[in-house]
């Protein structure tokens, strides 16, 4: 399995970022070769892409999701993959770090070479400029989801 780390530094709060990440069907509109994200209940995630030129399916399973801090996720079925995106203040409240560590199968040759040529890593971290230009340009998210899944539990 290869495993890909990336980061970035959004200028928006914590809660904003991480709201927007909560929106997964809006991933369309900055995750390249993303072509729908449909959410079928809070933790499970079906997705279509276009990868390599072929188009794939799967479904994904939210394991972990604490606001403002992270959002973790299993494939269940199709393309194997798992990750978590973290979410972290900077000394700058209107800034925060999105960070994003994926482990993921490639299924074939085709697949493999992309990756060892760095096609991933490249695709990874226009995602996350996309994302930046997103929700830096809307300056609030298009929603949220606030709930917890998993992990400790969050008291107010």
């Amino acid at each position: 399995m290869a495993v890909m780390e990336r980061e970035i530094e959004v200028n928006v709060p914590v809660s904003t970022a991480y709201n927007q990440w909560t929106q997964f069907e809006d991933f369309p509109k900055f995750m390249e070769g993303i072509e729908a994200v449909e959410q079928i209940d809070d933790t499970t995630i079906r997705w279509r892409a276009n990868v390599a030129g072929r188009d794939k399916e799967w479904i994904a399973r939210i394991t972990e999701q604490i606001p403002d801090e992270r959002i973790a996720w299993q494939s269940e079925t199709g393309a194997n993959n798992a990750g978590v995106v973290t979410f972290r203040r900077l000394d700058d409240p209107a800034s925060c770090q999105v960070a994003l560590q994926m482990e993921y199968d490639p299924e074939d040759f085709v697949e493999s070479a992309g990756d060892a040529l760095g096609f991933v890593k490249r695709r990874i971290d226009g995602d996350l400029e996309r994302f930046k230009d997103f929700i830096e340009g809307r300056g609030v998210e298009t929603g949220a989801w606030r709930g917890t899944v998993g992990g400790p539990v969050q008291r107010s």
